[in-house]
C-alpha cells in the first residue's frame, strides 16, 4: 500500500505547505494571472491525489473496480501495484475518498445552481427597472443602462452575458474612464472568472475543515479582480484605471477610517498609481512550467511500479 500513502502524503504536503508559500511570495500581486495558475495547478495536483488513491484502494477492495482499471495492462503489472497486501483499509479509504468525491460535484452543483438563480433574479430585476422598447429583443442586448443614484458597473454572466452601468456612474465617469471600467468587466468576462469563483466557493464551502480551500476562495476572489485591472491599465493606462476606481468607489466608504466589505479597493489603487515591475519573462515561464508539474507528480508516483515492470 506504499502508492497509496505516497500520494495522500503528498496531498497533505501540498495542501498544508501551498498557501503558507503562496502567502510568503513577493511576485503574487505583480502577477495575478500567474498566481491564479499556480493556485489551479495545486489545487488539481491535490484533487488528483485523492482521485488516484481512491481509484488504487477500490481496485485493491473489489475485484469488479480492478479489472476496470487495470484492463489494458499486462498481468505483471498488476501484481507490481500488491494489491492484495493493501489489507481491509483499502475499502474504508475508497468509499471516504468517493464521498469526497460526490459531495464536491454535489457542491459545485449547488454553487452553479445558487448562481443562476442570482442571475434569473437580476436579470428580472433589470426587465423591470429597464423595461425593453416596443420590438426590442431583451435577451440580446449586451449592455443596459440602468437608472440609479449610486455609480456601479458590473458583468452579469450566463448565456446571453451583460455589461449593467447606471446612470450615475456614466454623469461621474467620463472619457477614458468609463472606457477603463468597461473593460475591467470584459476582462472578467474573457477570462471566465465566475467559473474560478464557483469552483473555489464550491470547495472551500464544501470542505471547510481543508484551510487550503478557504485560501484559494480568498485568493480566486482578490486575484481576479488585480487580472481584470491589470486588463484595463494595458488599454487604457494605469493612472486612469486608478482614478476610475477612485470615482466608482468614493461614496462607499472604501476609502475612510472605517472601511467597508471592499477593502481591497484602496490596495487595487495603491497598486495601480504605484506599480511594481513585472517578473523578467524567463522566470515567468520557470515558474508556468514548475506549476505544471504539480499534477504530474501524482500520475509519476502511480506510474512508478508499472514502469518498473514495463522498463
Amino acid at each position: 500500500m506504499m502508492v497509496p500513502f505516497a500520494l495522500m502524503g503528498l496531498g497533505a504536503l501540498a495542501a498544508a505547505m501551498a498557501p503558507r508559500l503562496l502567502s510568503r511570495s513577493d511576485w503574487i500581486d505583480r502577477e495575478p494571472v500567474l498566481a491564479l495558475w499556480v493556485w489551479q495547478c495545486v489545487v488539481v495536483g491535490v484533487l488528483l491525489c485523492c482521485a488516484l488513491t481512491m481509484a488504487l484502494t477500490a481496485a485493491a477492495a473489489w475485484e469488479a473496480v480492478r479489472g476496470n482499471v487495470f484492463a489494458p495492462a499486462p498481468k505483471g503489472v498488476v501484481e507490481a501495484y500488491a494489491l492484495s497486501g493493501y489489507g481491509p483499509l483499502a475499502a474504508p479509504v475508497a468509499l471516504v475518498l468517493a464521498f469526497g468525491a460526490v459531495w464536491s460535484a454535489v457542491m459545485l452543483t449547488r454553487e452553479i445552481g445558487r448562481a443562476r438563480a442570482w442571475r434569473r433574479q437580476h436579470r428580472a430585476e433589470l426587465l423591470v427597472r429597464s423595461p425593453a422598447l416596443p420590438g426590442e429583443e431583451p435577451s440580446g442586448e449586451r449592455l443596459v443602462v440602468l437608472e440609479s443614484d449610486k455609480p456601479d458597473a458590473w458583468w452579469l454572466p450566463g448565456a446571453t452575458p451583460q455589461l449593467v452601468i447606471t446612470t450615475a456612474a456614466l454623469r461621474r465617469l467620463k472619457g477614458r474612464r468609463l472606457d477603463a471600467v468597461i473593460a475591467h468587466e470584459q476582462g472578467h468576462a474573457r477570462a471566465r472568472h465566475h467559473w474560478l469563483l464557483h469552483c473555489s466557493g464550491a470547495l472551500a464551502s464544501g470542505f471547510p475543515q481543508v484551510t487550503m480551500f478557504a485560501a484559494f476562495r480568498d485568493e480566486v476572489h482578490r486575484l481576479v479582480e488585480l487580472a481584470a485591472d491589470d486588463s484595463a491599465s494595458r488599454r487604457f493606462g494605469r493612472t486612469t484605471t486608478a482614478l476610475a476606481l477612485v470615482e466608482l468607489n468614493e461614496d462607499r466608504g472604501v476609502f475612510g477610517p472605517c472601511p467597508s466589505a471592499l477593502a481591497q479597493v484602496p490596495q487595487r489603487v495603491d497598486r495601480l498609481l504605484a506599480p511594481a515591475s513585472r517578473l523578467p519573462v524567463a522566470r515567468r515561464w520557470r515558474l508556468t512550467a514548475t506549476a505544471a508539474l504539480v499534477p504530474a507528480v501524482p500520475l509519476l508516483v502511480t506510474l512508478v511500479p508499472a514502469l518498473r515492470v514495463l522498463g
